[in-house]
């Protein structure tokens, strides 16, 4: 087996770490926590205090200053878990990253040691009811008046919905402008004007809390705003190889950890007088799904390791998501079949796995909006270097 090459020393000794919290402060409530919809927030100030939050802050906004492999050791053992409840992802991977990046140094100072010890929780704003990979669409306005703007519009589907304290919100100044008129704000949720909706109920993800929220009328300071005026959409763009990247990390560990544990259920679950390993179809399946949950596991280590070298275009985050998503979905579909009925109960891992699966050809763009960013970009290099017509 290839051996991975990224991770250092004190990377795994942070992994075991991670696993550790995982097992004693995750794994006997999650269960109950999908019945909730939604995990307690003394769960994440216990992972702020291990230091798995935000991991890259530098030291002086609270944080560690690690370098990015922290988070995701991080979010590789999350995924590993299969427990779906805990948004960290969103939460240090996003708006901790959005903040990190544009934000002024009062509002990194606002906001990032919180979000570092876990005392304040990160949610994105973005999709719509009729915007959703297209954020040009967006109908949630921003009115300047005086020193403050007026907000007014609603978000759909936020992860962290109904624990957040700050928003990354996007937002139209400019109705008309189309992409030049998309604002972003820090939105502080305690301030009125702002309401939860409720707990969205889904196919997956079960533990995980993902709200409507509402924006009515509210004032937020103009110091609120995060970059320029007119500049979100650009904004968003730089952060979607990232976010992609990150999609793509969770869906090549569930690929192969999935395998893994269903070579370990066919090795012993026996049927017409030998264990279901034992056939040639169980054999030769777990041999195609493995070989290419290897695949992708190594094309997302060298994306991994481009981003790091601030070299991970569009084109290849889009093409790490789009084939790990349909990896990851089509992995948990065939080894489900082989647990048979089983695999149908939610008391089994892969039965969890499947629901939580569906959600990665979605978020984060869709699968169409993946084959669309690496076909425009095949014929746009074929016209540059052969000339032609639009």
């Amino acid at each position: 087996m290839i051996k991975r090459e990224l991770f250092q020393e004190e990377h795994e000794a942070f992994r075991d770490s991670v696993r550790r919290f995982f097992e004693k402060e995750v794994a006997p409530f999650h269960a109950q926590w999908e019945h909730d919809g939604i995990v307690p927030r003394e769960l994440w100030r216990k992972a702020g205090e291990a230091g798995m939050l935000c991991c890259t802050v530098p030291e002086e906004y609270g944080g560690l200053g690690l370098d990015y492999l922290f988070d995701v050791v991080v979010f590789e053992e999350l995924a590993r878990s299969g427990f779906t409840g805990p948004g960290f992802l969103i939460h240090a991977d996003l708006v901790a990253t959005y903040i990190k990046s544009f934000g002024s140094d009062a509002q990194k100072k606002q906001w990032l040691p919180r979000m570092v010890t876990g005392e304040a929780i990160g949610a994105l704003g973005m999709t719509e009811p009729h915007a959703g990979s297209d954020l040009k669409a967006i109908r949630t306005r921003a009115v300047k008046d005086g020193d403050h703007y007026v907000i007014s519009g609603q978000k759909v589907f936020i992860s962290n919905g109904q624990l957040c304290d700050v928003i990354v919100l996007a937002t139209k100044t400019d109705s008309t402008a189309g992409a030049k008129g998309v604002t972003l704000f820090l939105i502080d949720t305690s301030l009125p004007g702002f309401r939860r909706g409720k707990n969205l109920e889904k196919l997956g993800m079960k533990a995980q809390d993902t709200s409507e929220l509402f924006f009515d009328e509210m004032r937020v300071p103009a110091s609120a705003m995060l970059g320029e005026e007119g500049k979100g959409f650009e904004l968003m763009m730089t952060k979607l190889a990232q976010e992609r990247l990150a999609q793509a990390i969770r869906s090549a560990v569930v690929s192969e950890h999935v395998v893994d544990y269903t070579v370990a259920y066919t090795a012993e679950r026996k049927a017409f007088g030998k264990t279901i390993g034992d056939f040639q179809n169980t054999q030769f399946k777990l041999a195609e799904l493995k070989t290419e949950a290897v695949i992708g596991r190594v094309f997302t280590d060298r994306c991994i390791q481009a981003f790091m070298r601030g070299e991970l275009d569009a084109e290849d985050a889009a093409m790490a998501k789009m084939w790990l998503s349909n990896l990851h979905c089509k992995i948990v579909d065939e080894c489900l079949q082989l647990f048979g009925g089983w695999g149908y109960m939610w008391e089994y891992p892969i039965s969890r796995a499947y629901a939580d699966a569906r959600i990665v050809k979605i978020a984060g763009g869709s699968i169409e909006v993946m084959k669309h960013i690496i076909g425009r970009k095949l014929f746009a290099d074929y016209r540059k270097h052969h000339g032609g017509g639009h």
